[in-house]
């Protein structure tokens, strides 16, 4: 249902068993190379370890009969090699040596395109803050108006939030793309004295790095990272569908995402112009999130290894991944497409007549030679008889009598111009659009 028709392929059976087949004959070429197993039966598995020897309706035939997914692979895979180089299968291998080291390679596919999209989203983040970095509008807290900023500034945060989580995941990598000959418990003893040069050799034909030390698996402090990793990404792509969200409302109306031509909002309501791909965004990233802590639950197996990690891992691992594709891809169309609505902003401006440039006013009286807190009491009574009034903040500044005493009309008229009081937002903008082009 979600996820691209690429990621999909990653987590697919036929992948699967394909990475879990290169890995049998990386090992099979590996005994070869340090003399273990003959040169020729390490061909002939390399050559029939592959989906098309190997043969799904075959493998779950085994399976059926003997209860044990990777034996029934290393048994098909076996069965289709001439001569005796079947019996040469898996030789010293565990189950999670094959396994473990399979979804090494396949989450190396996987966050290939993760990083692909999200560089994509911080290219298209980085483009909307350099466009409208002078693009005025009220920046809110608490849901309330607070003081003027540039909808530039807001994309800037956004794309240096997704700039971490990409370093985030970049350094995941070279803990998480791991793989592993070390038998049994750890020791390498089906090895002899070849374990060390075996693994080598393996995760050398793989591109992967080999564990210094393990037990019978990949120890789960790897995995449960990257899937906390992707949750903190589901935060940041849930905060950005938010906002999308939010501005999008009827009362403030000030962007809106894409709304194809033919496309309904509502069954009933034909007017409706909802943001659904947001929305969806939003909705995804409770499910990222709540798979974080049975990642962490994972690392505290027993002993040297058992099964209970299996069912989550490969249930949610890829689940997780294909979840956050699917939000990266619906964000990236939303703001290829987002219409921004200046003339919208620059009314939401004015709505509280003046009330957002308190603050302004309040350094105006600073400036003048009025101690903080003094010049805070001012501004504050003049803004609460303002707003209970229902005046012009502008009106009752002006009939406030200490402040007529220091600021002039023309001051007072320039500290309420949202135009002089942006500080350095535009300058934050091109600094940050620079360093990351």
């Amino acid at each position: 249902m979600f996820g691209s028709k690429e990621i999909h392929k990653v987590f697919d059976d036929e992948n699967r068993l394909q990475k879990i087949l290169d890995v049998e004959a990386a090992l099979a070429r590996a005994h070869a190379e340090v003399g273990n197993i003959p040169k020729k039966a390490a061909e002939e598995i390399s050559k029939k370890a592959s989906t098309k020897y190997v043969r799904p309706e075959e493998i779950r035939k085994i399976k059926k009969r003997i209860q044990h997914g990777i034996m029934a692979i290393i048994q098909a895979l076996s069965n289709v090699c001439e001569k005796d180089a079947g019996g040469y299968v898996h030789l010293g291998a565990s189950s999670n040596d094959i396994a473990d080291t399979a979804l090494a390679l396949q989450l190396r596919e996987a966050i290939g395109i993760m990083l692909k999209d999200l560089g994509e989203l911080e290219g298209l983040l980085l483009s909307l803050a350099e466009k409208h970095k002078e693009t005025m509008m009220v920046g809110r807290t608490h849901g309330q108006h607070a003081l003027p900023t540039t909808l530039g500034l807001k994309f800037a945060v956004f794309a240096s939030e997704i700039r971490r989580s990409i370093c985030r995941i970049e350094d995941c990598k070279k803990r998480l793309l791991v793989g592993k000959m070390t038998g049994a418990v750890g020791t390498q003893a089906a090895f002899g004295d070849k374990g060390l040069e075996i693994q080598k050799v393996v995760m050398k034909r793989l591109g992967l790095k080999g564990v210094a030390v393990s037990s019978q698996v990949i120890q789960r402090d790897r995995h449960a990272e990257f899937i906390a990793d992707l949750g903190i990404l589901a935060g940041t792509l849930e905060k950005i569908g938010k906002e999308i969200r939010n501005l999008q409302r009827t009362e403030i109306g000030e962007v809106e995402e894409p709304f194809r031509e033919g496309q309904m909002g509502s069954s009933t309501m034909p007017h409706k112009r909802n943001p659904i791909k947001a929305e969806q965004v939003c909705g995804l990233a409770r499910v990222v999130r709540s798979n974080v802590l049975p990642a962490l639950e994972n690392i505290a197996l027993e002993h040297e290894a058992d099964l209970t990690s299996l069912v989550y891992e490969r249930l949610v691992i890829p689940e997780t991944c294909l979840l956050v594709d699917e939000m990266l891809k619906s964000l990236n169309y939303v703001l290829k497409g987002l219409k921004i609505h200046p003339e919208r902003m620059e009314q939401n401006l004015a709505a509280t007549g003046g009330l957002i440039m308190s603050e302004a006013v309040m350094m105006g009286l600073v400036k003048k030679g009025v101690g903080r807190q003094e010049a805070y009491d001012i501004v504050r009574r003049c803004a609460v008889e303002a707003s209970e009034g229902r005046r012009p903040f502008k009106d009752v500044l002006l009939a406030n009598k200490v402040i007529r005493r220091l600021l002039s009309e023309e001051e007072i008229e320039k500290l309420l111009d949202p135009k002089r009081y942006l500080g350095t937002a535009v300058e934050q903008v091109e600094k940050l659009v620079r360093r990351r082009r």
